[in-house]
């Protein structure tokens, strides 16, 4: 990457990290700090803890629709004000409803397709998915900061805090975006980053992107559910929830190392179906565990750490899946439906896990989630393997027409080379390609030969 891709790259990482941990450090406290708002029950609690993502999933694409038209930086900075309003709204409030409240408006700042639009703009094709990789694993990281430091913040500053803390955050990711985040030379659709509405009806009917779509949608419901009550069950168990991250930070960390070597079996092995398969079973698991042995404070650790071994397996896994499912010039869009669905789970899980506790109680909503996770695992066992084809995206810019479909017919007679698909009107081809065979150094030398032509 040059400076400017990288500090690009790394700003705009940053500002996604910023509001996602806002969004995330409610997670572990709310449901211990609910009887300070009036008017708190289980359902709004869990309605308050999920319903960002509600608001998120309707408005990101559009979002990302106008960020085409009225420029990237511009839709980001009001959906970031957005944020920091939504924040202040949750940080003044005495009473659940205007936690709620302000927690729909923090997800209504749904910059996530325009962010990746403008990443797309910044970087050149070689280097814009390890870009995109980038800001993706800040999500997870923002995650698991946010669970093991929100007990402690809300300890020291309480509910009120974290939301101030949250607004803080927003503000300097608007500072971010106006002084560091540099500007692009120009703006385009890029088909591998962003939605093409036109296109997503092709997506609709593949049923294979269609069963991942079903499955993060499944494992953020199960994720926000949890939350209404796992934060309870520790504190009943006997730990302060202070020292909630005593729990949070072993379990997350331990079940990180846990999950590299089926990663790299997944990918090197190419044993994808089959480690894809046993997360969901561990998810089927542990909140079966969970159902049976929530008294326990060693078995709430056990199977909570079950529980994020296969959580961050999929969450690793689910994304590669869409990437090797989805056709090379369709990515942006299967993305788009696939994050869509995502925070449509986070946001009914919420509602239905919290509605469940207070109507049956907390084995009740294990035993959904299993039940949930379950019928996800059932759809799983017909799900093809997967292509092990990678996304290569290369510039067309100074070739003609007539180059560039000269061009196409030798890329497609390289070994390793499986999809070639032309978009001449955005001097751009999208290739799928099998690494353990691609011929790199003929497919470098075919790149040479054109551009010194």
């Amino acid at each position: 990457m040059s400076p400017l891709e990288k500090r690009a790259t790394w700003s705009l990482a940053s500002i996604y990290a910023f509001r996602m941990l806002g969004l995330f450090l409610i997670m572990p406290v709310l449901s211990l700090s609910a009887e300070q708002l009036e008017g708190a029950t289980p359902s709004l609690i869990g309605l308050a803890i999920g319903i960002y993502g509600i608001s998120q999933s309707l408005l990101q694409i559009p979002f990302g629709l106008l960020s085409d038209r009225f420029g990237r930086k511009k839709i980001i900075v009001i959906g970031l004000l957005l944020f920091f309003a939504g924040s202040v709204i949750a940080a003044v409030s005495t009473t659940i409803h205007g936690v709620v409240l302000g927690r729909a408006i923090q997800g209504a700042g749904a910059i996530a397709a325009a962010t990746m639009a403008l990443v797309a703009d910044l970087t050149q094709e070689v280097h814009r998915t390890k870009a995109m990789a980038l800001i993706g694993a800040s999500i997870g990281v923002s995650f698991g900061v946010a669970i093991v430091a929100g007990p402690v913040i809300a300890g020291h500053i309480g509910l009120n805090g974290i939301f101030w803390l949250t607004a803080a955050l927003a503000i300097l990711a608007i500072a971010i975006i106006l002084f560091i985040v540099p500007n692009p030379r120009h703006t385009k659709k890029h088909r591998d980053a962003e939605l093409v509405p036109t296109q997503f009806s092709h997506v609709l009917k593949n049923t294979e992107l269609l069963r991942l779509d079903y499955g993060i949608f499944i494992l953020h419901a199960i994720l926000t559910a949890s939350f209404v009550i796992v934060p309870l069950l520790i504190r009943d168990a006997g730990l302060l929830p202070a020292r909630h991250w005593q729990v949070y930070l072993p379990v997350f960390v331990v079940s990180m190392a846990a999950i590299i070597p089926f990663i790299i079996l997944a990918e090197k092995k190419r044993k994808m179906k089959s480690v894809f398969i046993g997360a969901i079973a561990a998810l089927v698991l542990a909140n079966i565990g969970l159902m049976l042995a929530n008294n326990s404070l060693p078995g709430i650790i056990v199977f909570l750490w079950l529980f994020f071994s296969g959580f961050n397996l999929l969450e690793a896994t689910l994304p590669s899946l869409i990437s090797k499912t989805a056709p090379a010039d369709l990515r942006g869009t299967a993305m788009g439906a696939y994050s869509t669905c995502q925070f449509l789970g986070a946001g009914i899980g919420g509602a239905v896990g919290g509605w469940c506790y207070g109507a049956f109680g907390a084995g009740a909503v294990f035993l959904l989630a299993a039940a949930a996770a379950g019928s996800w695992l059932l759809l799983s066992f017909s799900m093809k393997p997967p292509r092990y084809w990678a996304n290569l995206l290369i510039s067309l810019e100074q070739l003609s027409e007539q180059e560039a479909n000269e061009f196409m017919a030798e890329m497609v007679k390289i070994i390793g080379v499986e999809e070639v698909t032309l978009h001449y009107e955005e001097a751009v081809a999208y290739l799928k390609v099998d690494n353990q065979k691609l011929d790199r150094d003929n497919l470098q030398y075919l790149i040479s030969s054109y551009s010194r032509a």
